[in-house]
This record gives structure tokens, sequence and C-alpha cells, in this order.
């Protein structure tokens, strides 16, 4: 057996291929998943055995639109002025967080210093830090008069000012680039409906990332940022509240590569769970965040309806969406946006395999993929919000190692007998 095998039997297998979820076993070998459902005895002798007894067998979770840079704080501009050497322990402590809240892979969606995201994603990948498979980002990109929060921003006009500002993130590493395009209400003073960004400027700015290999997703709001996100090729749409009739024909159209990831909790925290930190409902209510609310479920649930790939994750690291909270979104996907619990859990796991651009060995239960796994007491089919709890992740593995193990489980390793009951009721815990 390879280095680290390890069988966990007898659980309830969440694939996510929209299969419902059955009773089996699961053989990890390295890194990978080798065996699924019905594991050759033999195979797996010499495995270390996790007993699940019945608890479900999940692929690890995808935040589309991570800040590990966020940094819990209600003073927005707080961001550009904490220290670069506190801030690069921050996003470390927020790296971890992700991963023990059954986050196995995240999309930078900015950064709030150039290289924090850049040296998180190496020391990650390096084994000195705990944390998700992360693609980093850098600081957003924003035109003269078009930045939310100026301290953390990179400026660019005109075409060639965004290639300039596109080639030198790249320099710096990162994995993608992210566009400022609309405003938000709660700085005061940019609308969330404004569109600052012209035509020729997304266009050269996506021209220039994508001819060096690097996708770009952008903050858009509005519904003409929508259309310029299409029509110019952006990956990744963050938001989308606004878009229109028009906006979501052309989602539709090209469906089969652009992803929308709304950030929905940012919406209902910031207009509902925000009073304790200086902005009340009324004040939320009175600038639009309930308007563009009820227009972003409504346009989400009919994006769902056409197949448009929306995904959970956004936006967590503000004061009243603090980290640690990332699984909000899957109930809001069911509570609001009219996912199925099965729907809103393949977003976050199939799906997010596509998004980290690996949809063939991230984000399912099934031989040959990584071993990204959660073991949870409970079924999140019957109850999504099971997620929320970190006591409820009895195991979290990535690359086939365990970042978390139950307190008591171990036992000796028997080889599987040649016929296992797959219909025997569960054990206790």
């Amino acid at each position: 057996m390879p280095a680290g095998s390890v069988l966990f039997r007898d659980v309830s297998i969440l694939d996510s291929t929209g299969a419902d979820p059955y009773r089996g076993d699961v053989l990890v070998e390295g890194d990978r998943i080798a065996a699924v459902g019905t594991v050759d005895p033999a195979r797996a002798e010499g495995a270390r055995v996790v007993e699940g007894r019945g608890r479900t067998l999940m692929s690890g979770l995808c935040d589309a639109h991570t800040h590990f840079t966020w940094n819990n704080s209600a003073d927005l501009d707080g961001l550009g002025t904490m220290p670069v050497e506190e801030h690069l322990l921050f996003a470390i402590e927020s790296a971890r967080t992700y991963i023990d809240s059954g986050y196995t892979m995240c999309l930078g969606a900015a950064s709030a210093k150039d290289r924090l995201d850049v040296v998180c994603r190496d020391a990650i990948n390096a084994g000195r830090i705990p944390g998700p498979r992360y693609l980093a980002n850098g600081p957003e990109i924003a035109v003269t008069g078009g930045a939310l929060i100026k301290s953390i921003t990179k400026f660019a006009d005109g075409p060639e000012g965004m290639r300039k500002a596109v080639r030198e993130l790249i320099d710096i590493g990162v994995d993608q680039i992210k566009l400022s395009m609309t405003g938000e209400e709660i700085t005061g003073t940019q609308r969330a409906e404004d569109t600052y960004f012209s035509d020729e400027e997304v266009a050269a700015a996506v021209a220039e990332a994508h001819r060096r290999g690097k996708r770009v997703c952008a903050h858009a709001r509005s519904a003409e940022s929508v259309k310029m996100c299409v029509r110019h090729h952006v990956d990744v749409i963050y938001h989308a509240s606004f878009t229109d009739a028009e906006g979501m024909d052309m989602l539709e159209a090209n469906k089969d590569w652009v992803f929308v990831a709304p950030g929905i909790n940012w919406l209902v925290a910031t207009l509902y769970e925000a009073e304790a930190f200086g902005f009340p409902q009324e004040a939320a209510e009175a600038v639009g965040y309930k308007k563009e609310l009820e227009m972003a479920i409504a346009g989400l649930r009919e994006m769902h309806r056409r197949g448009i790939k929306v995904l959970p994750g956004g936006d967590y690291g503000f004061a009243w969406t603090p980290h640690g909270t990332y699984a909000r979104d899957l109930q809001h996907f069911v509570e609001l946006l009219g996912f199925t619990p099965m729907e809103a859990i393949i977003s976050a796991t199939a799906r997010g395999g596509e998004i980290m651009l690996r949809p063939d060995e991230l984000g399912k239960v099934q031989p040959g993929y990584l071993a990204d796994l959660l073991l949870v007491d409970g079924d999140p089919l019957a109850d999504i919000t099971v997620l929320q709890d970190q006591s409820k992740l009895h195991y979290i593995m990535k690359d086939g190692k365990f970042h978390k193990e139950a307190s008591v489980e171990a036992a000796p390793t028997p080889p599987l007998p040649g016929n296992v009951d797959r219909n025997r009721a569960p054990a206790g815990l």
C-alpha cells in the first residue's frame, strides 16, 4: 500500500455527480481517491481504517470569491493602513480558518497589499502553513475616481494604463486579475449601479491578461458592467446584482465559460446584521441595499433556472461577514436562490473544481480525483446548515493527508470481509 493509505469504511458517499448518496467505502492511496463504493478487501489490506458509521463523506468545499487579507474589521480604510507584517499574519490565519471550515479550494478575489495573496499561496503549496488550494490575486484595478477603498487599489486609466497594470500584477506572480468596475453603496460616494470602466479599458485588460495565460474577474454590480464583462470575456463576474434582460441573455449564451459568484451573504449581512458596527438597517435600506438584495435574488434565481454557473462565496472578512462563516452562502443558495441542497453542494464542489481549472481531479468523490474530503457528522442534504458547524466536520483531508482528525476513533486495521453488507444500519458514534 502507498504510504498514508486510508480506508473510509461504511460512509454515506455524496459524490457530487448529482447521484443520490449511497453507503459504501472509499479508499485513498497517496494523494488520490483509488476506489469508491465497493473496495477489494485485498487492495485495502494495510490501510488505516476510519469507521464512517454512516456519516457523510463528501468533497471539500470551494469559495469562489476569497479575501484572505480582509481583516474582520468595520474600518474599511484600515485594510490599507494595517502594517504589512501584521497583515501577513492575519492572512495566514485566514487561510487556516478556511481549511478548518472545510474549504479545500479558494479563488482569490483581491489582496489588500501587492504580494500577500501570492506569499500565502506559495507557503501553502510548500507545506509551510495549512490552507486550501489557492489561486492568488493582487490589488484590484480601478480607474481614477472609481476606487472602493483607495488605499488597497491599483489605479489605471485608458487601454495602455490597463495593459501596464496587468503586466505589473502578473510580474508579482498572481493567478488572476481583478477589475473593480462599479461602485458599492457602503462607501457613501460610489453607487452600485455606476459603471466606471470604458469598453476599451475592459477589452485591453482582458486581452493582456489572456495573452499571458491569466484569467480576469470583476466587481460588477451594474447592468452595463455585466454586459461589458460578457462582451470582453471576463472569466468570473462578482455580484451581478442589477443584471438586466439583455445581460441575462448574454450570460446564458456564454454559460459554457462564464462564472458568476454573487457573494450573496454580503448583501444579506450588510442589510440586516451590520448595525452593531455602525451601519443600521435603516441606513442600509436608505442607500439601496434592500433594493439591491431583492433584485439580486430575482436575477440569480433566473440565472440558476437558465443553467448559468453560479458559485457560492464572497466578501467574507468584514466585521459583519467574519472569517469562518463561509458556508452561510450555501444556506442562502437554498433558502433565497431556489437551489436544492444537492445543487448548492455541487455548486461548491464540482463547480469549484471547474473554477479552479481542475474539473477532472477536484470537487468529486470519484476514483482518480485528489483526496480532498470531508467526513461530516450529519446529512447536508437534509440540513445544509450542518456545514456551518466546524464541530460536525469530524475529518478534513487535503491531498490524502488529514488536516483534522476526530479525537476518538483509533482501532486496529483488519482486512475487510469478502462480503460487506452495504445496507446495515449505522452503528452509534
